[in-house]
């Protein structure tokens, strides 16, 4: 799993049908507790909002939070952190 800060959203005018009502989030990743200058999009599969830290699942792992397979997912968003205790 992958922690990171949700920077802003992006903005698609079309979708592949099994992705039509999914956000998708432009997330800063951060290692050691610190931003680091590595970003992914991640499909929002919580509601998470701009600022807020968030877990991130990928793989086909991805793909099973979401309920869709076959959906050419490759990152979601699990999780919304509350605190970080390191």
């Amino acid at each position: 799993m992958i922690i990171g800060r949700v920077y802003g959203s992006v903005v698609s005018t079309h979708k592949l049908e099994s992705l039509v009502g999914y956000k998708f989030m432009l997330v800063q990743c951060i290692e050691h507790n610190q931003l680091v200058d590595k970003f992914l999009v991640a499909v929002d599969g919580v509601g998470a909002g701009m600022g807020e830290d968030v877990i991130i699942t990928t793989g086909s792992s991805a793909r099973m939070a979401l309920g869709k397979p076959d959906a050419p997912v490759d990152a979601t968003i699990v999780g919304i952190l509350d605190e970080k205790q390191c």
